[in-house]
């Protein structure tokens, strides 16, 4: 097996084209769009629609993360999962499950997903490590320090980017040490769990020093609300979560200059098209060097 796309080892100097990730929420209370896509159904004719228009594979997750969120139960979590899981990875569609829980990524290794997405790095469940290992699947570990309900208490962070760095770093260690393909280990620096908006600005300004980390790295600022908030005033209400995604396309361009493997995001056209712009600029800037 081997993670769509090249892993960062592999690839050619010049930086590549970073793939699509299309978010599949399957929960009543997701920030975005929470309750949108519950029924298996709508879910997988949304996640086709996201294939079609450019997502190289589809993300999908039962809990929300959102700040403040409440956890589901393991089964609620499994009944809103694996049947799409199922359906999508039966079409042909390559399927990460975004899941904290050893017992719902080996369900959905089980339905046809092929990478764990754990927003926890391995931190929530000690089993998570091992069974990603055993089974030869892909993983994406994130930057975390706590669940929902109360992490944004722990946003506190002399240097954010160092902090991030090593921390990952330490997660980076405890899964090659228990097997995990080097390979197939991506890195996702958290924005939005247990950072502020001035930490979220610092990774993104800096996410070359995450990248500098040796393996392929995942951006997920989708409409997340720092992005509500750029370009208002301190007392201005933030844009609403249906209006970002002007915000979210330029992330995935500064994200593509910066080397990151793929983008999570909820409007995979917006993205689509402005990956299309930092392609042809690129490819014009490489021409231009070469004429001269």
């Amino acid at each position: 097996m081997s993670l769509p796309g090249l892993p960062v080892s592999l690839r050619p100097a010049a930086p590549a084209r970073p793939l699509i990730m299309g978010v599949v929420n399957v929960t009543p209370d997701s920030f975005s769009d929470g309750g949108s896509w519950l029924e298996p159904e709508a879910a997988v004719s949304h996640g086709l629609a996201m294939i079609a228009e450019g997502a190289a594979l589809l993300d999908v997750g039962g809990e929300s993360t959102r700040p403040g969120a409440q956890r589901p139960s393991t089964a609620d979590e499994l009944e809103r999962v694996i049947p799409v899981v199922r359906a999508l990875s039966a079409h042909g569609v390559v399927v990460s499950v975004d899941t904290m829980r050893a017992e719902v990524a080996a369900a959905a290794l089980d339905a046809g997903a092929t990478i764990v997405n754990d927003v926890s790095g391995g931190l929530a469940d000690p089993a998570m490590l091992g069974l990603v290992a055993g089974r030869g699947a892909g993983y994406i570990a994130m930057h975390w320090r706590g669940h929902s309900a109360d992490m944004q208490s722990r946003a506190v962070y002399g240097d954010v980017v160092a902090e991030v760095c090593r921390e990952l770093a330490s997660r980076r260690d405890a899964a090659l040490a228990v097997g995990v393909a080097p390979e197939l280990l991506v890195l996702d620096p958290g924005l939005g769990f247990a950072k502020l908006p001035a930490h979220n600005w610092t990774l993104t300004a800096y996410l070359d020093r995450v990248v500098a980390l040796g393996h392929p790295v995942l951006y997920a600022a989708s409409r997340k609300g720092f992005l509500g908030k750029v370009g208002r005033g301190a007392d201005d209400a933030p844009r609403p979560v249906s209006d970002r995604d002007v915000a979210t396309a330029a992330t995935s361009v500064l994200a593509a200059q910066a080397g990151a493997w793929a983008v999570r995001v909820h409007d995979v056209r917006s993205t689509w098209d402005a990956l299309d712009v930092w392609e042809a600029t690129h490819a014009a800037r490489a021409a231009g060097g070469a004429a001269r």
